[in-house]
């Protein structure tokens, strides 16, 4: 007889057989693999992946440490912030606008990236580069402090969560060289540049996704407790393309296998 939920006795027993609390074991291995991967699969098929940075990180810090390795190996699409991209020109040549994003200073200064032994005629110092997807600002309040003795104060509280995509394979797009202008460049017509944005598409891989907190304490000359949080979602750079905000539609791309672009 078996009881429902229960592995007969005799099982254990047979020659070659493995113990049922090792089956079980095994069984509840298996099972959370199998729900890391339909974790992943929702992940996916909510549209998280064409989302904003901000929805897409939440997403997957959600997921238990366990599961979020499910993830990588899996495609997201992400909008660059021109707007927080200093390195980021257009120039205008007639009825053609060449356009610029120079990845020279875009280097994670994170510990996670850190190269300290690099050869610098070989490496880079910084093993990740980034580009940034999106600010999100949070104010937080107020309290009341007197940080000037016999002067008290309003002091404001204030969260800033800035939104990355960090990556360590650049120069799979152009070789490495000393040139500040070094980077992503189009040709695209001319009337495109008022409303112009960049995507980036990406595989995202360990550790997907990282974050860092620094806290700078109000003062009495800058009365405002100001925390910022950096979030990185990490994997492969597989292309970047110009976009066409008005349209919708896709430029030209570039990519691994492909580093010219070229819109109609």
């Amino acid at each position: 007889m078996c009881i429902m939920g229960r592995v007969s006795p005799v099982a254990d027993n047979q020659a070659g057989a493995a113990p049922s609390w090792r089956r079980g074991n095994f069984d509840m291995l298996f099972l959370r693999q199998v729900f890391a991967a339909a974790a992943a699969a929702i992940f996916l098929g909510q549209g998280l992946a064409a989302e904003t940075a901000e929805r897409q990180f939440e997403a997957l810090a959600r997921l238990p440490d366990a599961d979020i390795q499910a993830v990588a190996g899996q495609a997201v699409e992400v909008d660059i912030d021109l707007a927080a991209s200093s390195g980021f020109t257009v120039e205008l040549r007639g009825e053609r606008a060449e356009v610029r994003y120079r990845m020279a200073f875009n280097q994670v200064a994170e510990g996670w990236s850190w190269q300290p032994l690099a050869d610098a005629a070989v490496d880079d110092y910084y093993r990740f580069k980034f580009l940034p997807l999106q600010s999100v600002a949070d104010e937080r309040g107020s309290y009341e402090h007197e940080d000037k003795i016999g002067v008290p104060q309003q002091m404001k509280v204030s969260w800033r969560y800035d939104y990355f995509l960090a990556f360590e394979n650049l120069y799979d797009f152009y070789p490495r060289r000393v040139d500040d202008d070094a980077g992503f460049a189009a040709d695209l017509p001319a009337g495109v540049v008022g409303h112009l944005g960049m995507r980036a598409t990406a595989r995202l891989g360990a550790p997907v996704i990282s974050e860092s907190t620094t806290f700078w304490k109000a003062t009495h000359g800058k009365p405002t407790d100001f925390t910022l949080k950096k979030r990185y979602l990490v994997g492969t750079l597989e292309s970047v393309s110009f976009v066409d905000l008005k349209g919708g539609n896709v430029l030209c791309t570039i990519t691994r296998e492909r580093n010219d672009c070229r819109g109609p």
